[in-house]
């Protein structure tokens, strides 16, 4: 067991379901503790905790400017994949922040590959898309000053 503050898988589960109402993406990934590196580099993401059970899977408690998620070995027994292994994601992460242009040229140097570029969309937001090195696609933005 490693990490801050996460003492046992019973703490991981009251982290998840911490209120009766929560929504927190978790992210299966090919190797959970490569991209605990790339979120910390590409989106100044701070690790909260982190699990690794007797099998040797990663689960660990990420925030971006304290919004969380979680990062998690894929484990096909469990039926975990990672968009690498499906060739694909159905997800998109939705990243509001105040300088999208910054973060997503932060992220690209981190070794996300670029979607399509921030720039100002018809639907109200400046923004762009990349896809972190396991598939998992972030569109990076923020509202257009109303004018």
């Amino acid at each position: 067991m490693s990490g801050s503050g996460c003492t046992s898988w019973s703490h991981l589960v009251r982290l998840v379901t911490m209120s009766a109402s929560s929504l927190t993406p978790m992210l299966t990934v090919k190797d959970a503790v490569t991209a605990i590196e790339f979120y910390r580099d590409a989106f100044d993401a701070v690790e909260q905790a982190r699990f690794t059970a007797p099998a040797g899977h990663v689960v660990a408690e990420m925030a971006i400017d304290g919004l969380r998620f979680f990062v998690v070995d894929e484990n096909p027994e469990a039926f975990n994949l990672s968009p690498k292994s499906l060739d694909g994601t159905t997800v998109r992460i939705n990243l509001i922040v105040d300088d999208p242009d910054a973060t997503a040229a932060q992220a690209v140097g981190a070794g996300a590959s670029e979607i399509f570029p921030v720039a100002d969309q018809p639907y109200g937001l400046r923004q762009g898309r990349v896809a972190d090195p396991d598939g998992h696609h972030w569109l990076i933005g923020k509202p257009l000053d109303d004018e």
